[in-house]
């Protein structure tokens, strides 16, 4: 069983900065991938970020150039640093690693982005 824990979401105002935390219960150079998903009240969830255990990532068009993901072998934890928050970044933040073909997921973590 994989559990993964998302910290560090909070409020912050325009043009604000947050870093997110995904710990997970085994190493996370076992699993495929991990990501950041994010979903608004109302809306689909939404694919943020992706981190490859071979080290490529994929973002977001909407977070391009805001948002970057990094690693923590020893922590066996993720982190997604978001730069120039905006509004429309508010959303429940969740963390997924892939492992044999099967997601995992965290509980979530809110971000609020408001003045």
């Amino acid at each position: 069983q994989v559990q993964l824990v998302e910290s560090g979401g909070g409020l912050v105002q325009p043009g604000g900065s947050l870093r997110l935390s995904c710990a997970a219960s085994r190493s996370i150079s076992s699993f495929n991938a991990m990501s950041w998903y994010r979903q608004a009240p109302g809306k689909q969830r939404e694919l943020v970020a992706t981190l490859g255990m071979g080290g490529n990532t994929h973002y977001a068009n909407s977070v391009k150039g805001r948002f970057t993901l990094s690693r923590d072998n020893a922590k066996n934890t993720i982190y997604l640093q978001m730069n120039s928050l905006k509004p429309e970044d508010t959303a429940v933040y969740l963390c997924s690693a892939a492992l044999e073909m099967v997601n995992y997921w965290g509980q979530g973590t809110q971000v609020t982005v408001s003045s």
